[in-house]
């Protein structure tokens, strides 16, 4: 298949369904924790497929590389804050292995990329 956007990056794709999956899940967070937790796991959800999008454009394979890390910085971040969301009863821990399953193939995805542009 060939490529011609970055929505043809099933990486990105597989990002797009994750970011649906944590505004799903963090719905059912406390009220008090909507300017706080809520809103930073969100946060690094959607920065990751952006930074996918926004890296795909520059035309430079340097920045590419430099926004994929990017991307999979935003991600380890990710697991840091689900994690905590766990620690404080907010998300299940079934719902938390899930995620992480998500997340875990993304950074697969993310490593063989960045391995295959560098």
């Amino acid at each position: 298949m060939e490529i011609l956007s970055y929505r043809d990056l099933i990486v990105w794709q597989k990002t797009m369904e994750l970011v649906t999956a944590i505004y799903s899940k963090t719905c059912e967070f406390p009220n008090e924790e909507k300017y706080g937790l809520t809103m930073q796991i969100r946060r690094c959800a959607v920065s990751v497929p952006s930074n996918i999008a926004e890296g795909y454009g520059r035309n430079s394979t340097p920045d590419y590389i430099r926004f994929l890390n990017i991307a999979r910085g935003s991600l380890y971040e990710l697991q840091t804050q689900l994690e905590i969301a766990v620690n404080l009863g907010y998300l299940k821990d079934a719902i938390y292995k899930d995620l992480l399953q998500s997340i875990n193939e993304v950074e697969r995805m993310l490593n063989s990329l960045i391995g295959k542009l560098s």
